[in-house]
């Protein structure tokens, strides 16, 4: 079997694009596409950035090989000149990226992409399958590890995901949303992603009482006894049998610190009553993990319900982002380049209002306020302009004109870093740890307004005077022409 090409993961007509640019001579021309989404998954109020990493692996190894160039040839629709230039293909353009970990917002650019058309256009397909998937499951992670309140959370959905690489990734995209860790050894082995995980039903069946299977278990692996208890009766046998074994074989080593998991029946009531029978044992240090179908929602209800969790295991409903499996990012081209490097905007319009796309090459600025350090609003500038943040700005929503308002006591950041130029990786990748400590830093930097899980306040994302009236104006040209 023919090894997997990731440059030819591609929609088909991005070759048929490719080969007409080859063929009228616009390969040579410059194109600048957005990579962007609309509406944050859940309904709620910000969506986080993922994906990068796995971009900049695709773009540095991106090329055709010879099976490639034959499947095409047989497909019997491409020139042979085309093909011809497949055999040294390589991607020479630029791209910028908010860093991963970013908290990101709609129809604001997570990733510019300036390139040759054919280049700009191939690599369409594949950039949107990596930002959409880890971007989608980044998001989900951080809600459920904010509905947690600061307890632990493990990402445990390998079995249920999407494919073997959407439980490989979507594990990482968990991590950098804020989960401890996960149950995927493969995710642990490439990216380090803590991997744990102790006993199934099946272990406790396998020994001819549950005591015996506890005690087994805890005499192996004495510093990490996490024993599943509602194989059989929780209430009646399982945590009694945990805490014999708990008492037989770890508290006459020292050990105190130990574990049991729920996994079925009503977690709340089961936990509080687990939580007294353990303290009542002496077993105060013994934690409690649940599982079993949960969502952010979930997590919110048992811990309003007075459940006593230290732990939450999170499978299906985060790898799948089940209660909204579309991440919805977009790949619009935005302007041309000409040789003498000026850009010419270009604007997408449509009889859907939310469909129309900002143009042009642009910047994104977020504002800060200097007394809290919370984010305010971001900034959509054309690429040459610059926000003087010693005086004051005027910002103001696109789609309402009339509702402004001055900032004066702010400081700004850029929010696209440069990652390749001229076809070389220019950026200082950080490390996963990093990006995980940068997201859950940045997430602390918006208000609990726009956090809020229902109804969360509109982070606005405006666009400058400039860019807003050179929209307008392509608006008008598109509306009087004969297009």
């Amino acid at each position: 079997m023919k090894r997997e090409n990731p440059a030819m993961l591609c929609d088909f007509y991005e070759f048929t694009m490719a080969n007409g640019y080859f063929r009228n001579g616009f390969y040579k021309r410059k194109l600048c596409f957005d990579l962007f989404f609309r509406n944050v998954p859940d309904g709620g109020g910000f969506a986080i950035a993922a994906g990068l990493s796995q971009a900049i692996e695709y773009i540095k190894e991106l090329h055709f090989d010879e099976e490639d160039i034959e499947y095409l040839r047989s497909k019997n629709v491409f020139d042979e000149d085309f093909l011809e230039y497949l055999r040294t293909f390589r991607f020479t353009g630029d791209i910028w990226a908010v860093p991963e970990g970013t908290p990101v917002f709609p129809n604001e650019p997570i990733m510019t992409i300036i390139a040759p058309a054919i280049e700009a256009q191939l690599v369409e397909t594949y950039l949107l399958l990596l930002i959409n998937h880890q971007s989608l499951i980044a998001t989900k992670a951080n809600r459920i590890v904010r509905a947690a309140e600061g307890r632990t959370v493990l990402e445990l959905g390998s079995r249920r995901a999407h494919g073997s690489s959407g439980a490989v990734t979507g594990a990482r995209a968990a991590y950098i949303g804020g989960c401890h860790g996960t149950a995927c050894v493969l995710t642990d082995q490439l990216y380090g992603v803590p991997a744990a995980g102790t006993m199934a039903h099946s272990w406790v069946q396998s020994f001819d009482s549950e005591y015996e299977a506890f005690r087994t278990f805890c005499e192996i692996y004495p510093d990490n006894a996490v024993l599943l208890v509602d194989t059989y009766n929780t209430l009646k046998s399982g945590i009694s049998n945990a805490i014999r074994a708990f008492k037989d074989v770890l508290l006459p080593k020292g050990i105190t610190k130990c574990a049991i998991r729920l996994d079925s029946g009503d977690i709340a009531y089961l936990s509080k009553k687990a939580r007294k029978m353990l303290d009542e044992a002496g077993l105060k240090e013994c934690r409690i993990v649940a599982s079993n179908s949960l969502d952010e929602y979930l997590i919110k209800d048992l811990l309003r319900q007075g459940a006593e969790i230290d732990i939450f295991g999170v499978g299906e409903r985060l790898i799948t982002s089940k209660s909204a499996p579309v991440f919805g990012g977009v790949y619009k081209l935005v302007a041309v380049q000409h040789e003498d490097g000026n850009f010419e905007p270009k604007i997408k319009i449509s009889e859907n209002i939310a469909k129309i796309t900002n143009p042009h090459f642009k910047k994104v600025y977020r504002f800060y306020d200097k007394a809290t350090g919370k984010a305010l609003a971001d900034e959509l500038c054309v690429y040459d302009e610059v926000i003087d943040d010693t005086k004051p700005h005027t910002i103001f929503d696109p789609n309402a004109v009339w509702k402004t308002k001055t900032l004066t006591d702010y400081t700004i950041k850029p929010l696209l870093a440069e990652i390749f130029k001229d076809g070389r990786l220019v950026y200082n990748e950080p490390t996963l740890e990093e990006t995980r400590r940068y997201c859950l830093e940045q997430v602390d930097l918006l208000w609990d307004e726009v956090k809020r899980f229902e109804n969360p306040h509109n982070y606005y994302v405006d666009l400058s005077v400039k860019l807003w009236n050179i929209r307008q104006s392509l608006l008008g040209e598109k509306r009087n022409s004969n297009i």
